[in-house]
């Protein structure tokens, strides 16, 4: 498994992740074995939020694998907060006392990563700031970032926030790119030219603040899997002959496609199949064509200019 270079920080992180947004479901036999075949295949991060099931994910993380300080360290927890029921939180009082939440259920003294899950459209950045510069000072979070927000929500938070915001986690697949279409479109009076997030592929790359892709596999607002679906039948006949030219599963081809970004991205995997995690890992080894990766995009039905 390669690495990713996450700015600012001393991370020896995977270059893909494995979210845990599903487990809460699960045994606990089943998540030990989902994670234990993720560090065996080289995955050293893990992605969690305090709303998957309602918490339950991130207690049944620990109480499955029984975390104990050498495993911990192994080990890069990211976790998230922010969403409420029908609300967004950002104050201060909300991120401390989340954080807590999400350290007793997670039996660990600290995240090395925080992310503000969302957009609060009441955000009052120097209480964020309050809030991350408690955490970071008292060890409880290491490093911070955001999920879901635009340049200028960002430039907002570090107005005030001394700490650099590492990760900006965003909706992209091969189905879901319109980060890229607008790059592409420039200055065109077509759909695909339409800029809805003020060029954040550009601007993370310009602040090195990595991105990590999430649902990589999904189409639309989680509608379901492209991936051997008849509403996609081009773009799996292309992905298919790619994947059986390199050896591998369709699965791989998809994050290869995101890893094949010179943005240098960090998807995040959510599978709860230990199986399909070894078919996903192959990616690490894949480095697309400049060729591969322009067909896979013309074949969901996207048009160069």
């Amino acid at each position: 498994m390669n690495k990713v270079k996450i700015a600012r920080c001393d991370l020896d992180a995977s270059e893909i992740a494995l979210g845990c947004m599903r487990i809460a479901d699960l045994s606990n036999q089943e998540i030990s074995t989902l994670v234990h075949t993720a560090l065996d295949e080289g995955i050293n991060f893990f992605d969690h939020a305090d709303i998957y099931g309602g918490g339950q994910s991130e207690a049944k993380f620990a109480e499955a694998l029984n975390m104990t300080p050498r495993l911990r360290e192994k080990m890069i927890l990211q976790g998230k907060c922010g969403i409420r029921r029908a609300s967004f939180d950002f104050s201060k009082e909300y991120i401390l006392e989340s954080v807590d939440g999400i350290l007793k259920r997670l039996q660990t003294d600290y995240l090395d990563v925080l992310l503000l899950h969302r957009p609060d459209a009441l955000v009052e950045p120097e209480e964020v700031a309050e809030a991350f510069t408690i955490l970071q000072d008292s060890g409880k979070v290491k490093y911070f970032g955001v999920s879901n927000q635009n340049p200028m929500q960002i430039e907002l938070l570090t107005k005030f926030v001394k700490q650099p915001l590492v990760i900006n986690q965003l909706q992209l697949s091969i189905t879901n790119t319109g980060m890229i279409d607008a790059g592409i479109n420039v200055n065109m009076q077509i759909n695909a030219s339409i800029d809805r997030d003020g060029s954040i592929l550009d601007y993370c790359r310009l602040k090195e603040i990595t991105i990590q892709p999430w649902s990589p596999f999904q189409y639309g607002f989680f509608e379901g899997a492209f991936l051997d679906n008849d509403k996609f039948p081009e773009l799996n006949r292309k992905i298919n002959e790619i994947a059986a030219s390199w050896g591998v599963t369709n699965t791989a081809i998809a994050i290869a496609w995101l890893l094949r970004h010179p943005a240098h991205m960090q998807p995040i995997v959510g599978t709860t199949n230990p199986g399909r995690v070894r078919d996903i890992c192959k990616a690490s080894d894949i480095r697309l064509s400049r060729q591969e990766w322009y067909d896979i995009y013309l074949a969901v039905g996207n048009k160069l200019p």
